[in-house]
């Protein structure tokens, strides 16, 4: 949605996309806003206590069933494992998409890694085709008035145009877009000193992965040390997805910086960034 500022002012039952990558303050600002009465909508908690829920449980019973005593118990149905995803933690999502590499290591191997990210981008997608649905609840049932939209890092990656013109059409795209070197250098240093499992686009995870085999002297995933990669490909990954965040805020939303997002403390300051950035973007050619 596009808007000037008096529209964006009598805009009643507002809807905002937060975009950009993990770490630069997406969820952070949205449970602030929570905090003031906004409905808050987590793209990765739909994705886990909804699409991947199954596949989540099915992963952590195979585990189980590889110990005797709790083989026992599930197969005389005397437990019950479930999936207890929180907002705030995404561990069980994160273990599902687990890390490539040595499976000796705590890596996945490179079929079963592709699978499950196959996996991932489908609920990716389901999740965010949810989002009208839920704007909808929002108002009519919980009686929110307005909504933000906490999206993954990996929605510039998904190659599903019909999911971006979808929040498009019910929701204003507001990119959070890291402009310093330090602020960046900051944020990818985190992640290397404590990587995560990630989404990937399969043309750029076989084009790392052979890049990291070269540089590494090995000649299979199975030899990958799962750690090492991640934290080497995060900055390749960060910096593949700025050109790809940029061509959706560009045409279809508004930019603001991380360090303005920093700076945002309650609604009143929440609905002034976004005016600004409306304001920027009306003072571009062509805004």
């Amino acid at each position: 949605m596009k808007f000037t500022i008096d529209e964006f002012r009598a805009w009643k039952n507002k809807s905002v996309t937060l975009l950009g990558m993990s770490g630069v303050g997406k969820t952070h600002l949205s449970m602030l806003m929570r905090s003031e009465n906004w409905f808050h909508y987590s793209g990765d908690y739909r994705i886990g206590t909804r699409y991947l829920d199954e596949p989540i449980m099915d992963l952590i019973k195979q585990q189980a069933m590889q110990t005797p005593f709790l083989r026992d118990l599930l197969r005389r149905d005397w437990i019950r494992i479930r999936n207890n995803i929180k907002v705030d933690d995404l561990g069980p999502v994160l273990s599902f998409v687990g890390k490539l590499g040595n499976p000796e290591l705590g890596g996945v191997p490179l079929d079963e890694f592709s699978r499950r990210q196959a996996l991932y981008r489908q609920a990716e997608i389901a999740a965010m085709r949810d989002v009208p649905e839920f704007i909808r609840k929002a108002h009519e049932i919980y009686g929110y008035h307005n909504f933000v939209n906490d999206v993954g890092g990996s929605l510039c990656e998904l190659e599903e145009p019909s999911v971006i013109d979808l929040l498009v059409q019910h929701s204003l795209i507001l990119y959070i877009r890291v402009t310093e070197k330090a602020e960046e250098e900051a944020l990818i240093r985190r992640a290397q000193s404590n990587p995560k499992p990630l989404y990937y686009r399969p043309g750029f995870l076989a084009e790392q992965l052979q890049q990291y085999l070269g540089l590494r002297g090995l000649e299979y995933a199975a030899q990958v040390d799962p750690d090492d990669f991640c934290s080497w490909v995060f900055p390749r990954l960060f910096h593949s997805r700025v050109p790809r965040y940029e061509a959706i805020a560009g045409p279809h939303g508004y930019t603001v910086t991380s360090h303005e997002v920093a700076a945002v403390r309650d609604e009143r300051d929440f609905l002034d960034l976004l005016e600004n950035a409306i304001a920027r973007k009306a003072e571009q050619p062509g805004g």
